[in-house]
Formats: structure tokens, sequence, C-alpha cells
């Protein structure tokens, strides 16, 4: 019998091995732990998983952002957000990212296992709140949106914003991208000009203010 693979990314490694544990314990389903979301964009695309499931505050980058680099990179997988956040925005972005469900961490013990299976038998899974949340908020759309600043970023802006908002450095920036430090710096230039930010601190509360950071 063919093994349901899934990745689990988590930067918490004592919720991640809880989580494992519970999975494993389906002797059809293989479980691959990632601790950010750059990490879980490498081993999507190295593994091939059938579901990823993923938080949204994470190091180096978010799930939000994961999401969409894991899809477009491997467009088999179904993405399951596994989250404590319910709110309307979190929930918009990642479904707009392409996420096939979103589960509250509240009631993971009792719906994580279901949830998994319906996201990989192409079906949707959403806790109850997220449901009211989507029958509400979400399905209203206004007549004239404003676009959010932060959505006119490129995708690599959007990783260097995360990066700098964590107070990494250009050099630190440049080494884990694969870029050169003048190429991180016109990106910093540029986001900084799109959102109208004019210093690190700026960038720091912009990012906890989206939920991007804690």
């Amino acid at each position: 019998m063919k093994k349901l693979r899934i990745l689990l990314a988590d930067d918490h490694t004592m919720v991640r091995q809880g989580l494992r544990k519970v999975l494993e314990e389906r002797p059809e389903w293989q479980v691959i732990e990632a601790g950010d979301g750059r990490e879980a964009v490498q081993l999507a695309e190295m593994h091939n998983p059938d579901v990823v499931v993923i938080d949204i505050a994470m190091p180096v980058l978010n799930g939000i952002e994961a999401t969409r680099q894991i899809l477009k990179r491997v467009p088999s997988t179904r993405v399951l957000v596994l989250s404590m956040y319910s709110d309307d925005a979190y929930v918009s972005q990642l479904l707009n990212a392409g996420a096939s469900g979103y589960l509250l961490k509240d009631s993971a013990d009792v719906d994580l296992l279901n949830a998994i299976s319906a996201v990989a038998e192409q079906r949707s899974f959403f806790s109850p709140a997220v449901e009211r949340l989507m029958q509400t908020g979400y399905t209203r759309t206004p007549a004239d949106p404003v676009r959010d600043r932060y959505e006119t970023l490129s995708a690599r802006e959007r990783e260097i914003f995360q990066l700098v908002a964590e107070s990494r450095t250009n050099r630190e920036i440049a080494a884990m991208l694969s870029i050169s430090m003048g190429t991180v710096e016109t990106h910093r230039a540029h986001i900084m000009d799109k959102l109208d930010l004019h210093s690190a601190a700026e960038i720091a509360l912009y990012a906890v203010r989206r939920g991007i950071i804690r």
C-alpha cells in the first residue's frame, strides 16, 4: 500500500513532535518535519508530499508565503493550515494562496485526522469557527476594495521583508537567499518605498501588525 506522505511544518519542536506522534499512529501515513517556512518549501520540492500541514507564524518564511511557494512548485500537493489564529485577514490570505483547509489548533485533537483525510481526498476542511467567518466577513466583498500595499510586493520582496523584520542583516539575508548584498539592498529600498516605511523598526512594527512575525 502506498503511504500518504505528510509534511508537518511548525517552528515549535514539542508541538511538531506531538502532532507527528498522533499522525504516525496510522501506519499508512508517513510524516516529514520542517521547522520553518523555507525548510517546508525545500522539503516539499524534495519529497512531493500529498498533504502539507502548516502553521502561519513561522520564522524565516511565514506560512502564507510558504503555501504560495509550495503550491507553485508542487501543484499536486494539498495544504492544510493548522493555526491558533482565526482572523479574517489570515483566512482570506491563506485561501487566496491556495490552501484547501484551515483547522484551529484548539480543535486539532478532535479534527486533525479527519481534516488531513479530507484534504488528501481532494475535499476541503474548515473548523466551525472558520466556516462561520467565511460565511460572514470573508464572503462579503466591498464594492471598492482598497488594495493592501503589502500585496504589491513581489514574492522575493515579501521574503526579504520578513527577514528584515526579524532583524537579519543584509549579509545574513544575502547568504540565506544566495543573492548579492547589493541585490538585498535594492529589494530593501523597493520594499520601504512601496510600503512607505523609513526604518527597520517601522518594518518590524508593520510585520507584527500584519501577524507576519510574533
